[in-house]
């Protein structure tokens, strides 16, 4: 078994659809049309990933994304509000991935799977831990776990691949262009958007304890940099 899905569309067409392709490639689904049983569902029960279809009938759809996130739960929307404004807005809510409608299932269960793999393996195959900072910022991807002045910072999939990319080439400019590939799933216009709307969320929660401009730093016209220079390289 791959993982645990929650499947939550109100479409039961598309909720089978999604179900059989995804217990194809091994997952264990659990698929339900309410928003409520959605959020039972995410107290009660070990989930891996969620598809999440924001038009629900009973619960708002953000109201699922945002639980799931807080929950460090990578969600991937599956939605038919196809706009480039409505896939910004989901993903400043935390959605690692947004798919409009109509899709292909097949690129679904990729994109599925590739937000699993963010959430195990993080942005970069560099060494495990990465101290920077004179020791401030501490990133352990075996661990899985990033610290800042000592307290931890619990971030989203994509938010933990932006942060490990960075740390593990601090000084290095990233384009957005770039960014979007190594996170994988935005090839559609709007991409550079998607890509702050994701540093927004990191610099937010990095802003929580410090002055986050100093740590994701942006180069105007080309991108951003992590702004802390490595404890080694000191």
């Amino acid at each position: 078994m791959i993982g645990n899905a929650l499947v939550v569309e109100d479409d039961r067409g598309v909720r089978e659809l999604v179900r059989r392709y995804l217990e194809r490639e091994g997952f264990s689904v659990v698929a339900t049309d309410s928003g409520a049983a959605a959020l039972v569902c995410l107290a009660e029960q070990p989930v891996d990933v969620v598809v999440l279809d924001l038009g629900l009938p009973d619960v708002d759809g953000e109201e699922v994304l945002r639980a799931a996130a807080k929950d460090d739960v990578p969600v991937v929307v599956l939605t038919a509000r196809g706009q480039v404004g409505d896939r910004i807005r989901g993903l400043e809510l935390g959605a690692d991935d947004y798919i409009a409608k109509p899709f292909s299932p097949r690129e679904l269960v990729l994109r599925v799977k590739a937000v699993l793999h963010r959430s195990d393996t993080g942005g970069s195959n560099h060494s495990s831990q990465v101290s920077l900072g004179g020791g401030r910022l501490v990133v352990n991807q075996d661990r899985h776990e990033a610290n800042l002045d000592g307290s931890p910072i619990l971030l989203t999939p994509t938010e933990w691949s932006l942060l490990t990319t960075m740390a593990a080439n601090p000084g290095r400019v990233f384009t957005r262009y770039e960014l979007a590939n190594r996170l994988r799933g935005y090839e559609f216009s709007g991409y550079e958007r998607t890509i702050d709307s994701h540093v927004k969320n990191l610099r937010h929660k990095l802003g929580e304890r410090a002055d986050s401009a100093t740590i994701v730093q942006t180069v105007a016209g080309v991108g951003y940099r992590m702004g802390l220079r490595r404890d080694s390289d000191t």
